[in-house]
């Protein structure tokens, strides 16, 4: 299958398809949203089960196949929120505030654009390292710190930095995934035969029910990505392809394969909706949350779920 039969693959994907009907839901004002008690859930068992499955292929794993990509990760994970910062001065009506708090939303990751890269190499039987869930959980705090501190330094805002190490560190995302990549890991093979129907099996069909709730979310919330300004529109549109086309060529440097540099790609261009807005909201509450959250889940999300996936799988493969 070539290039433009995958990139039209991924397009009449089920995960996309059922995005734009969420979206196209919302529009028409028909309620096809999940309860929020069912959308955490779900959130929980993303989280958790992407975290088993890597902490299991970790088994296979050495140290130094690891050692390489996680301190590329790592040191992409303080580049990428730096470059935004300092591409958002050119947005004058921007404080050093927002500023920070958007640089942190896209330095770090988003768990389901990272699902959905998974689900569209896998459906294309395009090999990915089984590392690739401990890359995901090393990136997403980097950024999230880099962004926060970012907006403390040249501000008046004194930032707690005990209690937002404790929610970066703590928080819902990188506890589940690092919990589940543990237990994976220790578990026997056995242990994880047992639960695998559930945690994998059965986890595309859950992650389309998280992009009918995102697709209806971008929906509903897109008179809020027109007013956040097309400066802004466009750093959301075109930070992505940058950050992303770095984390690609790393991954090609460093000799993971098309599928692993794809992934590695995805994970840099990817911006945070879940981590993110947590930790923000307690370092720096005077930020405008909604200027970070519009742009990262209605317009960076939707772009990387369609366009910006097979776009970095290209970019892959002509490195390969």
């Amino acid at each position: 299958m070539d290039s433009w039969e995958i990139a039209v693959s991924n397009l009449t994907s089920v995960g996309v398809l059922t995005f734009v009907f969420g979206f196209i839901a919302a529009r028409i004002k028909s309620d096809v949203r999940l309860p929020d008690a069912i959308y955490q859930f779900l959130t929980v068992y993303l989280l958790f089960g992407i975290g088993l499955k890597g902490g299991h292929s970790l088994k296979s794993t050495s140290l130094s196949e690891l050692f390489v990509p996680s301190i590329t990760t790592i040191l992409l994970g303080l580049l990428i929120p730096f470059m935004a910062f300092y591409l958002l001065s050119f947005i004058k009506v921007l404080s050093y505030v927002d500023r920070g708090s958007i640089a942190a939303h896209y330095g770090s990751t988003s768990l389901v654009t990272f699902s959905a890269g998974l689900l569209f190499l896998e459906s294309n039987s395009i090999f990915v390292e089984g590392f690739a869930p401990a890359l995901l959980t090393l990136l997403e705090i980097p950024g999230l710190i880099v962004g926060i501190y970012m907006a403390s330094r040249k501000s008046a805002v004194q930032v707690s930095w005990g209690v937002t190490f404790k929610e970066v560190l703590l928080g819902k995302t990188v506890l589940l995934l690092i919990g589940g990549l543990v237990i994976g890991f220790v578990t026997t093979q056995e242990g994880y035969a047992k639960v695998s129907p559930f945690f994998v099996a059965l986890l595309n069909g859950f992650l389309v029910l998280f992009l009918l709730h995102l697709g209806y979310m971008a929906g509903a919330n897109f008179r809020e990505v027109i007013n956040v300004g097309a400066p802004l529109a466009i750093f959301a549109l075109t930070f992505p392809i940058l950050s992303g086309a770095i984390g690609v060529l790393a991954g090609s440097f460093i000799g993971l394969s098309v599928g692993g540099a794809t992934v590695l790609g995805i994970l840099c261009a990817s911006a945070s909706y879940i981590a993110a807005p947590a930790a923000v909201a307690v370092a720096l509450p005077q930020a405008s949350p909604t200027l970070a959250l519009t742009t990262s889940i209605g317009i960076t999300f939707p772009f990387n779920l369609i366009v910006g996936i097979p776009l970095y799988y290209k970019l892959a493969q002509l490195m390969g």
